[in-house]
């Protein structure tokens, strides 16, 4: 069955194009606009009133249906700001030790990567970095590292944003967090609606980041974060919307709601909420789970697969996949092919109106709900005209 229906806006806008890039920005169905114009309406209608029900209605909604997502036991564990990066940041400046011991890989998204070389520059964080390869020791070796000991903040990617390949270990890592240190943050980008994700049994002790640009289909400005109680109270880095509610702290000093609360930043633009909430009654109205559209993902990535095997797509069969389809278990919503020529076939399809995606030696094809098989037999196809061998 076809869900092109549901993304009618953005497939009219450019009928001819082939877009597999779902895993970086993903196309918007029409509830997105929906949400969109409520929310323009809300804000003009109800002009200064309208955070009353941005914070009445808007945000619980949003956080149900985070919760109901993860399976976390608390809605008000979840708390929203514009981007992954912003909730890094206040998390690490809640850390009472300087320098901050941070624990991680050498493969994660660049809104860490990028902040932990500054902190290392500027003295405030020492960071120790697990090889990502040879991919099928690291789980060990990462859960190795961090049962050393020594460390403040263990932070690590449920599904790597470049290579696709997953981490299988939260649990053991769930172990070992404690409120006092070490805690442990889970960058789930590429894991939320993705892949069937329950976080009932570790949401006491671990942190959870993700957000809507991605497989929730519902743009940018959705960034959110679990945030398990007692961990983090008092975040150094604190925006004035922390101060609303019930609060607690020491006398004469600044207080901090309990709940995920003590982690909003200020004045922000809730329009990615209003999308998300839009785009999950969408969902639920067409009795679409995250494991129905990872099933239908996984089809069209065996096809493709195949025909990669089959010679079908030429050259692209000299690519290392870096994430091959194998067992049942969670996985990315991209296939990821190394080899030297990754940026050369990247421009090449885009050429021809076909979007993929590129990261250094690796290109990336992703797979959502608003391809048919259709769709992937016309990439196969152009895949094989254009890198004949």
């Amino acid at each position: 069955m076809s869900h092109k229906p549901l993304f009618s806006r953005a497939l009219d806008l450019d009928p001819e194009r082939l877009h597999f890039a779902a895993h970086s920005h993903h196309l918007w169905p029409d509830a997105s606009f929906e949400g969109q114009s409520k929310c323009w309406e809300d804000a003009n209608r109800r002009a200064d009133r309208k955070w009353d029900l941005v914070f009445g209605e808007v945000i619980p909604q949003a956080q149900a249906n985070v919760a109901a997502e993860l399976n976390l036991p608390d809605p008000a564990t979840v708390v929203f700001a514009p981007n992954t990066h912003d909730l890094l940041v206040r998390i690490v400046s809640g850390v009472e030790r300087r320098p901050v011991r941070i624990l991680t890989s050498d493969g994660e998204f660049h809104s860490f990567r990028r902040q932990a070389e500054r902190w290392e520059e500027a003295g405030e964080v020492v960071v120790t970095r697990v090889p990502l390869a040879p991919f099928d020791t690291f789980d060990a070796r990462f859960v190795a590292a961090a049962k050393g000991g020594g460390h403040d903040l263990i932070l690590v990617s449920q599904v790597f944003f470049k290579t696709g390949q997953t981490f299988g270990r939260i649990a053991d890592l769930a172990d070992l967090a404690r409120s006092e240190g070490p805690w442990v943050v889970v960058d789930g980008y590429h894991g939320f609606m993705a892949a069937p994700t329950d976080l009932s049994a570790v949401a006491d002790r671990i942190f959870y980041v993700a957000g809507g640009y991605k497989y929730a289909m519902s743009g940018e400005g959705a960034a959110f974060l679990h945030a398990p109680p007692g961990f983090c109270p008092r975040p150094v880095v604190t925006g004035w919307y922390a101060e609303f509610g019930d609060l607690t702290g020491p006398p004469g000093g600044v207080q901090y709601r309990e709940d995920a609360g003590r982690f909003w930043g200020a004045t922000f633009d809730v329009s990615g909420l209003y999308r998300f909430n839009r785009v999950r009654a969408m969902l639920a109205g067409a009795g679409l789970t995250t494991a129905d559209v990872s099933a239908q993902v996984r089809r069209l990535q065996v096809r493709f697969s195949q025909a990669l095997a089959a010679g079908e797509c030429g050259a692209l069969a000299q690519a290392e996949v870096l994430n091959p389809l194998a067992g049942d278990g969670p996985r990315a919503r991209f296939l990821a092919l190394r080899h030297p020529e990754a940026q050369a076939w990247c421009a090449a399809l885009l050429a021809q109106n076909i979007v993929t995606d590129v990261r250094d030696d690796t290109l990336r094809f992703g797979f959502g709900l608003y391809q048919d098989e259709a769709d992937l037999e016309r990439l196969i196809a152009a895949c094989g005209r254009l890198f004949k061998v």
